[in-house]
């Protein structure tokens, strides 16, 4: 299956946090997109593998998304090395996706870096036709790199190189954010276990602060906010969303 837009985390919920909005824009534009998720979150204070992959399942559906996958590395112990390069790899050499939405390359969380750098890395050596992998059916894969592989910005914050606006679609957004129960805006004396950083209502009212400052930088009410280590051309000058004045 070819995607316009592969979003890669490293744990199930990363993406739906910081780059839901992008995702259902170009569903709604009628742009396949995807997610891979690297880890099965299985070190989170709350919930469980199980209850994880049925949150996951349950915000992909919210997305309209045509694909969802993990690829269950160690969460907290994978490398950015060979064998979990490779991985990934036949990943985007399945899926073909021009755009690559991938994990801060420095944050709060190390899973965060590591997993942007290996994504970075794999995204560049899946274009090299030396390197060979195969599909679940044992055939030849074709090498393939994306146009581009843009970062979302995650729990610190930095100055994006490139904003979307999501304004239109931010209700869907934080509707797929919330499919994950057990880990957001829950009571402190929940049944589902103890209150963490990202547990409180303070957590998700802090989501939508950023999404109204990333907003704010190109003038509309919501937005998020992508970092890039490639410059990003266009065709035309109407190609550009300049802010209002």
């Amino acid at each position: 299956m070819k995607l316009f837009v592969l979003a890669i985390g490293v744990h199930p919920d990363d993406v739906e946090l910081s780059a839901s909005g992008t995702l259902i824009n170009e569903v709604r534009k009628g742009n396949a997109a995807g997610i891979l998720d690297l880890t099965e979150g299985e070190l989170g204070t709350r919930g469980t593998v199980e209850t994880r992959y049925a949150e996951a399942a349950k915000a992909a559906e919210v997305m309209g998304l045509s694909v969802r996958e993990n690829l269950c590395m160690r969460d907290g112990f994978f490398k950015n090395d060979e064998e979990h390069q490779m991985k990934v790899i036949r990943a985007i050499r399945k899926y073909q996706p021009e755009v690559i939405l991938a994990n801060i390359l420095d944050d709060r969380h190390p899973d965060h870096g590591r997993a942007g750098r290996l994504v970075v890395d794999a995204a560049f050596l899946a274009g090299l036709s030396k390197i060979e992998t195969f599909d679940e059916n044992g055939q030849p894969q074709k090498r393939w790199r994306p146009k581009h592989v843009l970062h979302y910005i995650q729990d610190r914050f930095y100055e994006p190189d490139l904003v979307v606006d999501i304004t239109d679609v931010f209700e869907q957004r934080m509707e797929a954010i919330k499919a994950y129960g057990t880990q957001f805006h829950t009571a402190p004396d929940s049944s589902k276990g103890p209150q963490t950083y990202i547990s409180t209502p303070d957590f998700l009212e802090a989501l939508i602060s950023r999404s109204r400052l990333m907003g704010k930088r190109i003038g509309v009410k919501f937005a998020e906010g992508f970092m890039t280590q490639k410059n990003i051309g266009i065709k035309s000058l109407e190609d550009l969303v300049l802010n209002e004045t």
